[in-house]
């Protein structure tokens, strides 16, 4: 009987900032080395929807800003 996959694995996360949390969970449960290898798997493909989640944000973000700027990427300031 196969295993039901957790709703959070295939859910969206609700921000940029709760992808990169996820993302830093799985990174340290994976690199501790004691997942058996069907939960290593499914953490890595976690990782890999978590990571175009994130560069699909960065992406949109880089729009606007380009949108913001009238198409010219501008040094960023903290100011």
């Amino acid at each position: 009987m196969p295993r039901s996959v957790p709703a959070k694995a295939t859910s969206e996360p609700a921000s940029y900032e709760e992808a990169l949390a996820e993302l830093d969970q799985l990174l340290q449960a994976m690199e501790g080395g004691q997942l058996p290898l069907d939960r290593l798997l499914e953490s890595y493909q976690r990782g890999s929807q978590l990571l175009t989640f994130c560069r699909g944000r960065l992406k949109a973000v880089e729009d606007q800003i380009q949108v913001l700027e009238e198409g010219q990427l501008k040094p960023w300031t903290s100011e």
